[in-house]
Order: structure tokens, then C-alpha cells, then sequence
């Protein structure tokens, strides 16, 4: 059965909803009977992506909002449209990210920019979408996109895997508070994508990469392991199973506790014992 959220005429909520994973979870709900909003800074965009919504439901339940999602004035807004034109919010997908670099001493306007669209962002929506979502007492899910470099945190691209860090913190919190808060019936849950070809991730591509997930695929996985009632929803992809991403991950918890140095898995010194440790010798 799929999660009681997810039902005809039900109001889903994504930002970043012009393309990519975020189209994709767009279309997987419109196809449901759900009524959409999908949010994006992209005007152009969020036009395409009406018209072709457009063509798998009625257009009076497909709604477009432009918006800047760091902005907490802007998903306030969004917020209030989406009140007045549906009645509320039963699916809210923080979506909205950016990717476009960083070094640790490059431009302090970047390191903001990227840490308030894909940090920020997902602050906002939460705080500003759950108290209303909560008082309609109905079942509703809060999805949060984060990343695998939010948790193995790679050398190369500091800002994001702080800033996707910092969603991995924000989402275990959320979901604390909301399982003790009396009467509420939402639920909050950290999508972890593997590697998925977007427009965020095709890097002047125009073929999909053979180890690379499709949107689509990303979004039957998350809809899948929210039938099952997951919280971390960790996607594998073509080239990584998740037996190896889990290996990452624990090999990244243990500099911690065997007092390794920072991201010593890659490092040359420890490469030898984290090959052993990925064959589990």
C-alpha cells in the first residue's frame, strides 16, 4: 500500500520541482491524483514543467511558485499561495539545491549562497510548512534531499558537504520533534541519492552515464522505502551497491573512534587498511 499520504487529491509541495529528482517526485504524484505546487527559481523552467505536468493530470491541480528558498519571507509566501489555492500541505519535498563548487578559501559570497539554497532552504520549509501542516491532523511527509557527501563528506567541494551535513543534522532533528509532538501525524525522512543524472550532476553531458540512476528510478526507490516506513532512504546507483556505501560510512564514523586523521580514507597512508576494510578482511 503505498504511505496514507500519498493519495488522490492530496497536496504535494516540491522546491527544485522544475526538473530533475524534484520533476520527477513531481510527476510520481501528479500520476497518484495529488494536486502539485512545484517551487523553483527557474521561471522558464517551472513553465515547461506546468505543461508537461499538464499532461498526466488536470491543469487546475498543477500550481507553479517562483521562489528563492533561503529566503524565509519567499517560502512564506509560497506557504500561504499554496493554502489558498489547495486548502494546505500533505507532502512537503525540500528539494532545491545547488552544486556549482567550491574551495575551502574561494568566495565567501558562494560558501552563502550554496549553504542558503541547499541548507537554509531546508530549514525554512520546514519551520514555515510543519505547524500548518501539523494543525490539518492528517498523515503528511516532510522530505528532505541530502547527499552521500553530507555523510562521507569527500575531499573537493567543501561547501556542499556542509552544507548537506548540516540537512542530515536538521532532518534527524525534525523528526525527533515531530514524534513527540502531541497529535501530530507528519513524518520526516533524509533522501539520500546516489548518483543520479540532472541537470546538477550532467556536467555538459548529454548521456546519461551507465552508472548513473535516472530521476525516475531515484523517485520509485524513495516511494518504495516510504512504503516501508524508512527515514534514511540510502539509493544505490549502477556503479555503487550499498553494501560499499555503507563501508564508507563506517569507516568515516570510525576516524572518530580509532582517532584517524580527518578523511583518512583518503589518505595514503591508510589507503591499504580501508581496501581491506571495503572486503571486510
Amino acid at each position: 500500500m503505498p504511505h496514507p499520504a500519498i493519495v488522490k487529491d492530496n497536496v504535494a509541495v516540491i522546491t527544485g520541482g522544475a526538473s530533475g529528482i524534484g520533476f520527477a517526485a513531481a510527476l510520481a504524484f501528479a500520476r497518484d491524483g495529488m494536486k502539485v505546487c512545484i517551487a523553483d527559481a527557474d521561471q522558464a523552467r517551472l513553465a515547461d514543467a506546468a505543461t508537461r505536468l499538464s499532461s498526466v493530470t488536470s491543469a487546475t491541480h498543477v500550481m507553479t511558485f517562483a521562489i528563492d528558498v533561503s529566503k524565509a519571507e519567499s517560502v512564506t509566501e509560497l506557504e500561504g499561495a499554496v493554502r489558498e489555492r489547495f486548502g494546505g500541505t500533505d507532502i512537503l519535498m525540500n528539494n532545491a539545491g545547488i552544486q556549482p563548487g567550491s574551495t575551502l578559501f574561494g568566495e565567501p559570497d558562494n560558501w552563502q549562497r550554496i549553504i542558503g539554497v541547499n541548507m537554509w532552504g531546508i530549514i525554512n520549509g520546514s519551520r514555515i510548512f510543519a505547524p500548518n501542516m501539523i494543525a490539518r491532523g492528517r498523515a503528511g511527509l516532510i522530505i528532505n534531499t541530502g547527499s552521500k557527501q553530507g555523510i562521507t563528506t569527500p575531499p573537493g567541494d567543501p561547501a556542499y558537504n556542509v552544507s548537506k551535513a548540516g540537512v542530515k543534522a536538521f532532518t534527524e532533528a525534525l523528526q525527533h520533534e515531530l514524534r513527540n509532538t502531541a497529535d501530530c501525524h507528519i513524518t520526516a525522512h533524509l533522501l539520500i541519492p546516489g548518483f543520479v543524472f540532472t541537470g546538477l550532476t550532467a556536467k555538459g553531458r548529454t548521456e546519461k552515464p551507465a552508472g548513473a540512476w535516472t530521476a525516475e528510478q531515484t523517485v520509485n526507490f524513495m516511494l518504495a522505502r516510504l512504503e516501508a516506513g524508512d527515514f534514511y532512504i540510502l539509493c544505490p546507483d549502477n556503479d555503487v551497491p550499498r553494501a560499499l556505501d555503507e563501508k564508507r560510512m563506517l569507516w568515516a564514523a570510525g576516524d572518530i573512534v580509532e582517532n584517524r586523521p580527518p578523511l583518512s580514507r583518503w589518505h595514503p597512508d591508510y589507503a591499504d587498511a580501508f581496501a581491506r576494510f571495503v572486503k571486510g578482511e
